[in-house]
């Protein structure tokens, strides 16, 4: 059975907010509109916003705003602009329309100056859920999305925690926390959404070693 797909990011994020354990995980997020936008860059200086549907990386942009300049990256593309107004009314035209999340944007710890991020995916099989993956996604170079089919190189999640942290027992540490938290979300996801066969989760650990959840898939490829 393919069990129950649930497309929309938000509804997700919502349902693991609802929980005080996992809520401290998940980069402050809201739905997309011009005065959240500002209010968020103002306030983390760096925000990603995504479309609410799809995956892959699609549509995936960075926004910036540092020293009284705004800009925002799509794929390897930076454009600046010396106001909100300037840039988005640009970004509109870049996000044609979709329906986006605006997402507080996390400094991940990198392999060679190249961001690393994790999927870890669980499938519910005779009743009961197992790991059936738990890899890291190196982000081609130039780039800040870390999808493999963007170009993105995969390893272990074992050897991508390594590699970032040189430090075996940080690297095991993070694995077993990753699993925890994994645990944890699919009894939420679960009791939110009944029928759900199988879930791809995407952690990002950030440079002080805190473990972040950027969204949670069920298609997860």
């Amino acid at each position: 059975m393919a069990g129950r797909q649930l497309a929309d990011k938000w509804l997700k994020t919502e349902a693991l907010l609802s929980n005080a354990d996992v809520a401290p995980h998940i980069p402050h997020t809201q739905i997309y509109s011009a005065d959240t936008l500002r209010s968020m860059v103002h306030q983390h200086g760096m925000v990603v916003i995504k479309p609410l549907r799809g995956g892959g990386g699609y549509g995936v942009i960075r926004v910036v705003w540092k020293n009284g300049r705004y800009a925002f990256t799509y794929m390897s593309k930076t454009r600046v602009f010396g106001s909100f107004e300037a840039m988005f009314t640009a970004l509109e035209k870049a996000r044609m329309k979709r329906k986006y999340m605006i997402q507080q944007g996390i400094v991940l710890a990198r392999i060679g100056g190249r961001p690393i991020d994790y999927r870890v995916k669980v499938v519910k099989e005779n009743g009961k859920w197992g790991y059936r993956s738990m890899v890291g996604r190196l982000a081609r170079p130039g780039l800040f999305v870390t999808n493999l089919c963007k170009g993105g190189t995969m390893m272990t999640a074992r050897e991508g925690l390594a590699l970032s942290f040189r430090n075996k027992k940080v690297s095991t540490g993070k694995r077993r926390e990753m699993r925890n938290l994994t645990n944890t979300c699919i009894s939420i996801l679960e009791n939110a959404f009944p029928g759900i066969e199988q879930l791809g989760f995407d952690y990002g650990v950030d440079t002080r070693g805190k473990l972040w959840i950027f969204e949670v898939n069920t298609r997860p490829q």
